[in-house]
């Protein structure tokens, strides 16, 4: 399948993008590109390949849950645009 520019700014109007004619038609052949790329890809035999989630076998770190108090009140106060001197104070949101 080949792209065109009309086939371009359908998907970018799916994708709710704002695409000028001139764009569409520089992707065009791009796109085009990477589904013929995905064609080649597609038609590799996989069958005696194990899957796996990731080529990078690493361990995840990890550190102990623990709560811990660094910053004071105020210190996290001082941040905020507007607070009551104990809490936040964010726009009501009905």
């Amino acid at each position: 399948m080949t792209m065109t520019a009309d086939d371009v700014a359908r998907i970018a109007h799916l994708a709710r993008l704002e695409l000028t004619p001139e764009k569409a038609a520089l992707f065009a052949p791009q796109l085009d590109q990477v589904l013929a790329y995905m064609d080649t890809l597609g038609q590799v035999d996989t069958s005696a390949v194990e899957p796996l989630y990731s080529p990078v076998e690493h361990a995840a770190l990890t550190r102990p849950d623990e709560a811990r108090r660094e910053y004071s009140r105020d210190e996290v106060l001082a941040n905020a645009p507007e607070t009551d001197g104990q809490f936040f104070i964010v726009p009501k949101i009905v």
